[in-house]
């Protein structure tokens, strides 16, 4: 996701001024250290059900104050560094987004994708 692109894109909509007044954006990277026990990650493999994440951007685009959310995902094998996943989050008061950013984000992590962690022995 090209998150300039996916903006300006946002602002060019017609209603867009007359309903957002902040826009949040989560860019996930590969990290070269494991959560668990730091490690060191040397690739990441990622399986991602689309339909899920479908379903939860859809849910929380319906929440108060919310204008439109858009996730991108990617499965596959990764190196650090590399994008796995953008959720973007618009609308009109940060007491209405901030809360569905994190909620979401943590949603999407724990129920729509799994990941296994290539580790340095």
């Amino acid at each position: 996701m090209d998150i300039s692109k996916t903006i300006a894109a946002l602002k060019k909509r017609p209603d867009f001024t007359d309903n957002v007044g902040m826009i949040l954006i989560h860019n996930g990277t590969v990290r070269n250290w494991s959560r668990k026990d730091h490690r060191r990650v040397t690739a990441l493999e990622t399986t991602v059900d689309e339909q899920l994440v479908e379903q939860l951007r859809q849910e929380y685009r319906r929440k108060p104050g919310i204008y439109e959310v858009l996730i991108e995902t990617h499965s596959g094998r990764f190196q650090p560094g590399d994008d796995l996943l953008f959720i973007v989050v618009a609308g009109d008061l940060r007491e209405h987004i901030k809360p569905v950013l994190s909620e979401l984000l943590d949603r999407v992590k724990a129920e729509a994708i799994s990941k296994r962690e290539v580790t340095l022995d």
